[in-house]
């Protein structure tokens, strides 16, 4: 059975890859490669909040790990020419942690908190009034003689990352003014992603080579730059000064990545949903069991991308595997499998 810290796709890599790719985030908008449609709508705001010398309105990025969320918080600071605080939301574990950071903020300074949907709910009810009048209500001693004090906090602006956005409670959602939801790359932005870091780590890389590696990234920038550093290992011990396709190939193969950027763990939940449970519906758990991993392994990391792809669909009763994750594992399609289809056009849940 696999051990899903050691997978190239693992949370765990994600940590030691933002330690090891921060020298290549964008600075400004005009570097952001792709998320179009999220720029045009921040431009906007950033070129109103500065004329009219105030905050920018609270933010909220969602989307699947590695699209750039953090890299977009920065982008913002940086366009508004304000201090950003980063934190996360396991990390702060009492009121009293994010009071300590409320209170230190100045103005206009930006508060990044990744993973918001995990913030303790004793930890959230204090940002209610802290996002809405700038004020922080603290509870000073215990029992009859416990007493609320008020203390004002400078305008600030709170930006919240969360790859599940259904999951962070209505009376915060709704303390947001600018709510945006991150695509996943099309292949042709993620050449771009692809050749923007070859010139800063002073690499040469073929078209076609940016291309199919950009293909074999699901979507995904932190995994194209992760993979290019793979590929150009392969391309190093050769003696190869400008990458190109074969090499590409070549680092596919060793990873086990297919031309959709599937890996082993992928087609494992497949086969799972496919041979296990008669190509569903099953549910989340049933699938995470039968691998050994966590469910929220599943959610967050590989089903968004398979999803996306329409490798399953996720229907009322459970995740169901579609006629295109048949084809990928040779497995003969069956259309009549009532189990399956009968959900075939039902409205997906969260």
């Amino acid at each position: 059975m696999d051990n899903y810290e050691d997978r190239f796709l693992s949370p765990e890599e994600d940590i030691k890859d933002e330690v090891n790719t921060i020298n290549l985030r964008p600075k400004i908008l005009k570097d952001y490669i792709g998320q179009d449609k999220i720029k045009k709508k921040l431009e906007v705001s950033i070129k109103a909040a500065k004329m009219r010398k105030e905050h920018l309105d609270h933010i909220i990025l969602a989307g699947p790990p590695g699209l750039g969320k953090t890299t977009m918080a920065g982008v913002i600071a940086n366009e508004m020419g304000s201090n950003i605080i980063i934190t996360s939301g396991p990390v702060l574990e009492k009121a009293g942690d994010l009071a300590a950071i409320l209170t230190n903020l100045n103005t206009g300074d930006i508060l990044f908190i990744d993973e918001i949907h995990r913030l303790n709910r004793s930890v959230e009810e204090i940002l209610y009034s802290a996002m809405e009048d700038f004020q922080l209500d603290i509870m000073i001693g215990k029992g009859p003689t416990a007493r609320s004090i008020r203390i004002d906090l400078k305008p600030f602006t709170l930006i919240g990352a969360t790859t599940r956005l259904g999951l962070i409670a209505a009376p915060l959602r709704s303390r947001f003014g600018i709510i945006l939801e991150m695509d996943f790359y099309p292949p042709e932005e993620l050449q771009l992603v692809i050749e923007r870091t070859c010139g800063l780590l002073g690499m040469n890389i073929e078209k076609d080579a940016s291309f199919t590696l950009g293909k074999s990234s699901r979507g995904t920038p932190r995994i194209a730059n992760r993979l290019l550093k793979r590929v150009r290992d392969v391309a190093q011990i050769k003696n190869k000064e400008i990458i190109d396709s074969d090499d590409v190939n070549e680092t596919m193969k060793i990873l086990e990545i297919d031309r959709y950027g599937l890996d082993q763990m992928d087609r494992k939940i497949l086969d799972v949903i496919i041979n296990n449970y008669n190509g569903g519906p099953v549910g989340i758990r049933a699938i995470a069991s039968s691998l050994g991993i966590e469910p929220d392994s599943i959610s967050e990391v590989y089903e968004p991308y398979l999803l996306q792809n329409s490798f399953i669909i996720r229907g009322p009763r459970g995740r169901m595997a579609t006629e295109k994750a048949y084809n990928l594992l040779n497995i003969p399609f069956n259309p009549d499998v009532p189990s399956l289809w009968e959900d075939k056009n039902a409205k997906q849940d969260m």
